[in-house]
């Protein structure tokens, strides 16, 4: 292509295509895609801000690659966006984050150019040295960049790596800092307050090389330098470098930067730099969250992630009819009356205050609320610290976060029986965020840990009465709730009286099937129900409450009277609710039928929550047909189960 021509990204056919474009010519390619990337997020929703912060540094990196060879693991991923838009999803990027359209993270099986996938902070790093470790095994040639956020450097894992690979002076890896002051809220901690002290300091590329000409013009060197120059001339760096660089380059690094993250002409020189140096090397990039439009720039956590919105106002499109308040913010206020209740008892969140409503304990008493970053193993541990001093620790998290910090439920708060409680939020379908986010496996992995109360309510009321329960309990405990809005029950203000653990209740009774649910399955069952009573089937419908202790008293006298089971969970199958049941029946020697409803043993694509349950089987008509199919009972055959 001639340098004076216009690139359409719509008729892209390859990133390597950008190669030797002129900066006046990648500048109008970031035009292109700072105007699709709007025109879709705007239309469909989708994370907005990160993306629009790494356009010119992705022109400017890729440009210095050659994309048939080299790999680039891109941390999370809601900031690849840029990257999507020149590997070829332009003209389908439309069906962003939509069943069957382009994913909302990177992907290994959506494209060739999707090197690793994540969903999940900090992992960037790892992936990359894994990758670079086995090219110099293999003899191969090729370069390993990871870009990596501010915030996510808040995680072990990427601390983790670093160590790591600032060990291995040989091998070639380019992490690139994508510094824009912001995680999807402002980071928190002494790391993030040395990046901003970085951030003002001026820019500090290769200070020992200067210092290194400089000596060698001496008359009495030769032009060359002995090795005990060529340390002093190291040591003069890191004395140049004192607040930019100087833990990168005590760690193995060779630090450069800060550059100016939207100046493609100085980051291609930079990256071309970097490439030459050898052994492992930290490119410092200072960008804006949400450059280029200026509604994203000056509300950087607003617009972190946005639903459907008016590019010209800003504005969120609104509902056609109110709906009730999330699980999330029924938490959030409930939690703030227990705080002001109760000053033992402390708010916990692992940079995801917005996401779990614990951003209204913030607001409201900032004293009894910790936000610990990007950090879910630190998190549950600080938790257990507390509560060995009698504080009352409230961990609020994303069901598919605390996987990350499995270890520290089982070692630091089960084994050692600790009073603390987690509200785990995004349980079960999450939708359009895809398998890294779906919330369907803390059921299996909390009923095996030991010492613990695990529970689910069945709406927002329940909710309530079930966190007076947690911060009443002497031992360590968890609630899941599902995302989005309740069941609109009438909530109190105050006066919410705790649950007896173990206990579940009895919502309708009938003579021909039992149907034991948990959580937000709940009303789904009573609906299901009722479709089955239309049919002559009556059914005894029951809120189990509580996973573990399971209420066998209950359940199991039920189930040898009755003789036919339905077991209802929003988790995975395996190791499940479902699965406690049937043992507490088997264990019993109660050996009646059962028939397990929940998500089988798959990965749930992006989606929307509606669309992923219907393929799923887990509507209460297709449920109906299912019990119907399994018990022998007639089905209407113009119903097509899916």
């Amino acid at each position: 292509m001639l340098r004076s021509q216009k690139m359409r990204l719509s008729e892209l056919s390859h990133p390597n295509d950008l190669h030797g474009l002129s900066v006046a010519q990648l500048e109008d390619v970031a035009c292109q895609i700072r105007e699709r990337h709007l025109q879709v997020v705007s239309t469909s929703g989708g994370h907005l801000g990160p993306g629009l912060g790494v356009v010119e540094l992705t022109l400017a990196l890729y440009q210095t690659l050659d994309l048939d060879l080299d790999k680039v693991i891109w941390d999370v991923g809601h900031q690849a966006y840029p990257h999507k838009l020149i590997t070829g999803r332009f003209n389908n990027f439309d069906g962003l984050r939509q069943k069957g359209g382009v994913a909302g993270y990177l992907k290994r099986s959506e494209s060739h150019f999707d090197h690793f996938g994540a969903g999940h902070a900090s992992t960037s790093i790892s992936a990359a040295l894994g990758m670079a470790l086995a090219r110099d095994r293999r003899g191969e040639d090729f370069k390993c960049v990871a870009v990596i956020g501010d915030g996510a450097l808040t995680g072990g894992m990427a601390l983790e790596a670093i160590n790591h690979a600032g060990h291995l002076p040989k091998t070639p890896l380019l992490v690139v800092l994508n510094d824009n002051d912001m995680s999807i809220s402002p980071p928190v901690g002494a790391l993030s307050t040395y990046l901003n002290r970085m951030r003002l300091s001026p820019p500090v590329k290769f200070v020992s090389e200067s210092v290194q000409e400089s000596v060698k013009n001496l008359p009495f060197m030769g032009g060359e330098l002995s090795e005990e120059i060529k340390s002093l001339t190291g040591s003069v760096r890191r004395l140049a470098v004192p607040k930019v660089g100087a833990v990168f380059e005590e760690l193995g690094f060779t630090y450069i930067g800060p550059i100016d993250g939207h100046n493609i002409s100085q980051m291609i020189k930079t990256f071309q730099t970097a490439h030459k140096v050898g052994g492992p090397v930290l490119v410092h990039v200072l960008t804006t969250k949400g450059k280029g439009y200026p509604f994203a720039e000056a509300d950087q956590v607003g617009y972190h992630a946005q639903s459907s919105f008016d590019l010209t106002t800003g504005k969120s499109q609104p509902s056609s009819k109110p709906k009730p308040p999330s699980y999330s913010k029924v938490f959030g206020q409930t939690l703030v009356k227990l705080c002001e209740q109760d000053s033992k008892v402390i708010g916990i969140t692992a940079a995801m205050a917005e996401g779990t409503a614990l951003n209204l304990l913030q607001k409201a008493i900032p004293e009894q609320y910790v936000d610990v970053g990007i950090a879910e193993q630190h998190a549950v541990t600080l938790a257990a610290g507390m509560a060995c001093e009698g504080l009352k620790p409230v961990v609020a998290i994303y069901s598919t976060f605390l996987q990350r910090a499995y270890d520290q439920l089982i070692h630091d708060v089960g084994i050692q029986k600790l009073p603390v409680t987690f509200v785990l939020d995004r349980a079960g379908i999450v939708g359009a965020d895809g398998p890294t986010h779906q919330g369907q496996y803390d059921i299996s992995y909390l009923r095996s840990v030991p010492n613990f109360t695990v529970m689910a309510p069945k709406d927002e009321s329940e909710l309530q009465r079930m966190m007076v329960t947690c911060l009443q309990h002497n031992g360590p405990i968890a609630l899941r709730i599902p995302r989005g809005p309740g069941e609109g029950v009438l909530l109190m203000e105050e006066g919410w009286k705790p649950l007896e653990i173990g206990h579940g209740e009895i919502l309708i009774e009938g003579d021909d099937l039992l149907i034991v649910a948990y959580g937000s399955m709940v009303s789904q069952a009573l609906k299901t129900a009722e479709l089955l009573r239309e049919s002559g089937v009556f059914s005894t419908v029951i809120n189990a409450r509580f996973l573990r202790p399971l209420d066998e008293n209950l359940i199991n006298p039920l189930a040898r009277r009755i003789g036919k089971v339905v077991t209802m969970e929003e988790g995975t199958l395996l190791g499940g609710f479902g699965s406690a049941v049937v043992e507490s029946l088997s264990d019993n020697e109660i050996l009646v039928p059962t028939l397990r409803i929940g998500i089988p043993d798959k990965l749930v694509d992006h989606a929307s929550p509606d669309q992923s349950k219907e393929s799923l089987s887990l509507t209460p008509t297709q449920m109906s047909i299912s019990i119907k199919h399994r018990f022998g009972w007639k089905t209407d055959d113009s119903l097509i189960l899916k």
